[in-house]
């Protein structure tokens, strides 16, 4: 089908006759008509029907009308991304919330400066959730926590963030050595179903630490808000600010070596809007140094 029959087909309904969307096509009537005989037979039905000079749709005609609008709006929108010596488009993304709240702000700041003609849509969810939704391609890419697998060929990651593991403490614990509160506190669980949480029960078991479990939650803020109140201790990753206000808390670091979680970004190599990631890849980069992994 000839867009351009249908924008003749969608003027003529605007402007009410021929002639008139003629004019602002700079067509002559005849050809103007002969575009809609040409649509109407395509399509197989009549769209149009002419009452003395005046045209109005048919039942046919108003049923395709808004659908049609979205066509000729599509093909102009490609058209101006092919053309356009700026990058414009619409890039869908995911970002735990950890990531969206505290990583992403500077950054998006500095992408929207760079690049006005770029939207971005930004889908929250677990890291796993994401990591699936990139690659079946329901969004471009993702801010998530490096999966504890290894990651296919046909990705990229870019390391934004690592984040090590911290034990945390409402101010009335007195105690310092990390692993002897891990064992005689009440024990707040970073979710194991989590990836950031499965590397705190890793760091765990690893060191035969087998603490007295009396919560498991998937927030953060959450554990951060309970371990204030005096009610547990946990493990959690050191995440980028801003916490939860008005927290009091410790912050005790682990005898080295420490488990990181790595806050990231990852997308399909041959993704189709991959001249738009590159864009924000170009802004991450910018910003922060990054290993990639």
């Amino acid at each position: 089908m000839d867009t351009r029959f249908l924008e003749s087909f969608l003027i003529v309904v605007e402007q009410g006759s021929i002639a008139a969307a003629a004019r602002q096509l700079g067509l002559t009537p005849a050809t103007v008509a002969q575009r809609i005989h040409t649509l109407e037979q395509e399509i197989g039905c009549n769209l149009v029907q002419r009452d003395g000079r005046s045209v109005q749709p048919t039942e046919n005609g108003l049923a395709i009308l808004e659908q049609s609008r979205a066509i000729i709006t599509s093909v102009q929108d490609l058209c101006t991304i092919a053309t356009s010596t700026t990058p414009v488009g619409k890039l869908n993304l995911g970002a735990i919330s950890s990531a969206a709240n505290g990583l992403l702000p500077p950054y998006l700041k500095l992408f929207f400066e760079s690049f006005p003609g770029i939207e971005l849509h930004i889908t929250p969810g677990s890291s796993s959730v994401l990591h699936n939704a990139v690659m079946d391609g329901f969004i471009d890419a993702a801010f998530i926590v490096k999966p504890p697998f290894d990651i296919p060929s046909t990705c990229i990651w870019q390391t934004l963030r690592s984040e090590p593991l911290v034990v945390i403490t409402s101010k009335n614990v007195q105690e310092t050595d990390p692993h002897e509160i891990l064992r005689d506190y009440p024990f707040i669980r970073y979710d194991r179903n989590q990836w950031g949480g499965r590397l705190a029960n890793e760091y765990l078991r690893r060191n035969g630490i087998w603490p007295h479990e009396r919560l498991e939650l998937d927030s953060l803020d959450a554990i951060v808000s309970i371990v204030n109140q005096g009610t547990g201790v946990s493990l959690v990753p050191d995440w980028a600010l801003p916490w939860p206000d008005g927290m009091q808390l410790k912050k005790i670091s682990l005898p080295a070596p420490v488990p990181c979680r790595k806050i990231g970004f990852l997308f399909q190599r041959y993704a189709p809007r991959r001249r738009l990631i590159n864009n924000l890849l170009e802004i991450l980069l910018t910003l922060q140094p990054a290993e990639q992994g």
